[in-house]
């Protein structure tokens, strides 16, 4: 948790510029306007202030969240934090002090005065706004961290729903081949291995190519069962191999192809699955089966929305109901990488 703590993004570092900058600038030119002083003094002073301070502060509190606090026990880190904030505002005002002495532009008295009691005040004040901006993004951090939790376990909970009508109908077909060809019985048993070690990963999204090889394996499985009446054509654009996509996502839509589209055990039965890329990355499956009678999608179907929309911002139509044809589009992400 403490990761999550530290973690400042450049749109937080982006507010923190201008809130700075902001409320300087304003608090010093009420303070002007009360000391009836130029209020354009006023906001070249709160400019610079809220500049300096906030340069500080990125300097500082960089240093300290990549190699100061993460060796330390979090005990220290307020007090870490503290002194910090502080010198921000400390130096930030003694430096925008010096800036606007040497070009003879008006100070406040305190400041004129005291600059070091003055530097003092303001940089008790920097460490009050601190604390503040550290509650706001520390409670931001945790409730986008509690978020994707929630979405990873989510998505393995829709991943175990699939699992059993994959396991049920290998073991039917498996059972089967032990009588007819033990050798291809044993062949079979390692493609189910390599299927359930798939299901066990943790990893939800895997490259086209691999997936296409889970669809690719499943549809021998089945023509265990079908008398190899079923056949595949893949047509897989080069440019989109490693886009990462849902696990069993065109597995799944093979499976739904198989038990929804096939007139009969003995009739020809092809699936289709085209990959390539316009404007986003598009998975189309269709089949030669029997028409599309539903516009709604049931269980299964219905939880690969769900995941495509939780991790790839894709989703799944019907584009044809005769011939039977299911569209994914998804937006391009990579392995270690993601590019749009």
């Amino acid at each position: 948790m403490g990761d999550i703590e530290l973690r400042i993004t450049r749109d937080d570092w982006f507010s923190v510029f201008l809130i700075g900058i902001s409320f300087s600038t304003l608090l010093s030119m009420l303070s002007y306007y009360i000391l009836r002083l130029s209020l354009s003094d006023g906001v070249l002073f709160g400019v610079f202030l809220g500049f300096f301070i906030t340069l500080f502060s990125m300097l500082f509190i960089t240093t300290m969240n990549r190699y100061l606090l993460p060796k330390l026990p979090k005990l220290w880190w307020n007090f870490i934090a503290a002194i910090f904030s502080f010198l921000s505002g400390f130096l930030g005002t003694l430096c925008t002090y010096v800036l606007l002495i040497y070009n003879d532009i008006t100070t406040a008295a305190l400041v004129q005065e005291h600059p070091f009691i003055s530097s003092a005040i303001i940089g008790f004040l920097t460490y009050l706004i601190g604390a503040l901006i550290y509650r706001f993004v520390k409670t931001r951090n945790e409730k986008e961290h509690i978020d994707q939790l929630f979405i990873e376990s989510r998505v393995r909970s829709l991943e175990t729903q699939l699992n059993p009508h994959f396991l049920y109908n290998a073991l039917n077909s498996l059972a089967e081949l032990i009588h007819q060809d033990p050798q291809r019985a044993e062949d079979t048993v390692l493609k189910i291995s390599t299927f359930l070690r798939n299901t066990m990963s943790e990893t939800p999204m895997i490259p086209l190519k691999e997936e296409l090889h889970n669809a690719s394996d499943y549809v021998e499985l089945e023509n265990i069962r079908y008398d190899g009446n079923i056949t595949l054509i893949i047509e897989s654009d080069f440019i989109v191999q490693n886009v990462l996509v849902p696990k069993f996502s065109i597995q799944l839509l093979c499976e739904n192809a198989i038990k929804h589209g096939m007139i009969d055990t003995k009739t020809p039965f092809t699936i289709t699955i085209q990959c390539f890329k316009n404007e986003t990355v598009s998975l189309k499956v269709s089949n030669n089966g029997k028409a599309i009678t539903k516009s709604t999608f049931g269980i299964g179907l219905t939880n690969l929305q769900e995941r495509l929309q939780h991790l790839v911002e894709g989703q799944i139509t019907i584009t044809s109901y005769d011939p039977p044809t299911y569209l994914i589009t998804l937006k391009e992400h990579y392995e270690n990488s993601t590019r749009r």
